[in-house]
């Protein structure tokens, strides 16, 4: 499948200079040579070992015969149905990979209860792809206990159903390892958010029937051209652009996927975690519609396979999938360099984990609301209701300022909700990005905190219609989220950052308010 790429944002005197003097220096030869140094001596020591995603369309292919045979076993067991329980990293880049291939796939990338809940089903004809870099993430740990104690009660043996991907000695491999899981084990100088062409995309997009060897010779297809030193580089061109752009003011990136696979998110968290750092980067702002309203100091990425329209200044690149991860990947880092970041370490991404920790471990207390409703419970404002809250909220927001919204609910259930960014967006005149929690405390996460601080956040957290508990966790599912999103506000508040929580008790009418308020 090959994606068509349009940038509109003015290729100007100052991006082609920058691009000559990319050339000059051999930056894309030497990134393929994974030359550590690129990015000034305080990145040196990350970089180094975090560039072996450059020649994973080569050395990913021993993956495929053990993933495809995988999957043949599987299905001659009748086993098709496949969920994935990864974060960030370990999920976005499957999903893509999986929705344009045609290939069904369940993303299950949530600590939600009843997301959680509902993904048990059909247990019989179920494999749980369990993928965590770190080896303890939390939500993917507790959703594999979870998901163990399901088969388990269901007469089935967890090592039939579970499929592990990690780094290799984590404390996941050697668990799992130790207990008989079969286990895949991903390149360790790979970060997370590159990680789309290692086993961490590969495994889960294989084994739910995606063309994964093909993919690979996509990549590898392109890269004779994103290592050549020349300006007409796509990699280096669309990395000088955003770079250069966001040096000018330019600092957000609206995203629209014309065919709907969901790249505009796994770009969202390659760009939004790698350049939002050092109080600047790059925001993504993931589109629903190619009319969605478009500020100054916003430019605008068309993606998919249908026809995107052309400007006179729009730079234009067409490339299958694979090659777009590369691309992608390639400009990130460029962009890095450009705006004098390390674009391989997620620095602000722990603060919010360990705020969180402290919570759910009884070593810090849960904020009191700051008013009590029987719809819901409102955090960080003097105001009595719903409309109220956001109303003040709201002319918060400067003219230099982007919102986000932060639902910690269940995404399945209620898809489609995404679209009040673009209607709020139209309302106030500035950007406004969506993000479904705690998905995005793995991708946006890291802007929102150390990035460029102009953010102003709602979060909307709500009582579950059943609690999950957490087998051999003193936790469940329902008092982790509330902790990750009482967490995490702490820090952005702490941050200077503007933080409004709902705490939904009726979540249909607690909505329908937030609509109205919002609209």
């Amino acid at each position: 499948m090959t994606y068509r790429l349009r940038i509109h944002v003015p290729q100007d005197e100052s991006v082609d200079a920058a691009v000559e003097g990319l050339v000059e220096e051999r930056f894309a030869s030497r990134l393929f040579d994974e030359d550590g140094t690129l990015w000034g001596p305080e990145a040196e020591s990350e970089a180094s070992i975090r560039l072996s995603w450059v020649t994973l369309h080569e050395s990913s292919r021993a993956l495929v015969p053990d993933i495809v045979a995988l999957r043949d076993d599987l299905r001659s067991r009748g086993i098709t149905r496949v969920v994935l329980c990864g974060m960030g990293g370990s999920s976005l880049a499957p999903e893509v990979i999986c929705a344009a291939a045609g290939v069904p796939l369940d993303v299950l990338d949530s600590s939600n209860p009843d997301m959680v809940r509902s993904a048990i089903r059909d247990l019989e004809s179920t494999v749980v792809v369990v993928s965590s870099k770190s080896g303890g993430t939390v939500e993917t740990d507790s959703q594999r206990r979870i998901f163990e104690q399901a088969f388990t009660d269901a007469g089935l043996d967890p090592r039939d159903h579970l499929v592990i991907v990690t780094d290799p000695g984590s404390p996941l491999d050697e668990e799992a390892t130790a207990a008989g899981y079969r286990v895949f084990r991903a390149d360790p100088h790979v970060g997370g958010r590159y990680s789309a062409l290692t086993a961490f995309g590969l495994v889960p997009s294989g084994i739910a029937g995606a063309d994964i060897a093909t993919l690979l010779d996509q990549a590898g297809e392109l890269v004779p051209e994103l290592s050549a030193n020349e300006t007409g580089n796509p990699g280096l061109r669309l990395g000088t652009a955003l770079g250069v752009a966001a040096q000018q003011g330019v600092d957000k990136v609206v995203l629209y996927d014309h065919d709907q696979h969901g790249l505009g998110d796994w770009i969202e968290q390659l760009v939004a975690e790698s350049t939002g750092k050092e109080d600047t980067g790059i925001l993504p702002v993931v589109a629903q519609s190619p009319d969605d309203p478009i500020t100054a100091d916003e430019f605008v990425a068309h993606l998919g396979t249908s026809e995107a329209p052309d400007r006179p200044w729009a730079a234009g690149v067409e490339a299958s999938l694979g090659a777009q991860f590369m691309i992608w990947e390639v400009a990130t880092a460029v962009a890095g360099r450009l705006l004098s970041i390390d674009p391989f370490d997620q620095p602000d991404v722990e603060s919010a984990k360990a705020a969180a920790r402290e919570l759910l471990g009884g070593n810090a207390s849960l904020p009191e609301p700051d008013h009590v409703g029987e719809v819901a419970d409102i955090y960080g404002s003097s105001a009595a209701t719903i409309e109220d809250a956001i109303s003040a909220l709201l002319e918060q927001v400067g003219e230099h300022d982007y919102l986000a919204l932060q639902f910690y609910l269940d995404r399945w259930a209620l898809a489609g909700l995404e679209s009040l960014a673009p209607a709020v967006s139209g309302r106030i005149s500035r950007p406004v990005t969506f993000g479904w929690g705690p998905r995005f405390l793995h991708s946006t996460g890291q802007y929102h905190k150390g990035g460029t601080p102009r953010g102003v956040f709602l979060q909307v957290t709500a009582d579950p219609v059943q609690d999950v508990p957490v087998p051999g966790r003193d936790f469940t599912l329902g008092q982790f989220i509330v902790s990750q999103a009482a967490g995490d506000a702490s820090v952005l508040r702490d941050k200077g950052r503007p933080v409004l929580r709902l705490h939904l008790h009726d979540v249909e009418a607690g909505l329908a308010a937030i609509k109205d308020a919002l609209a």
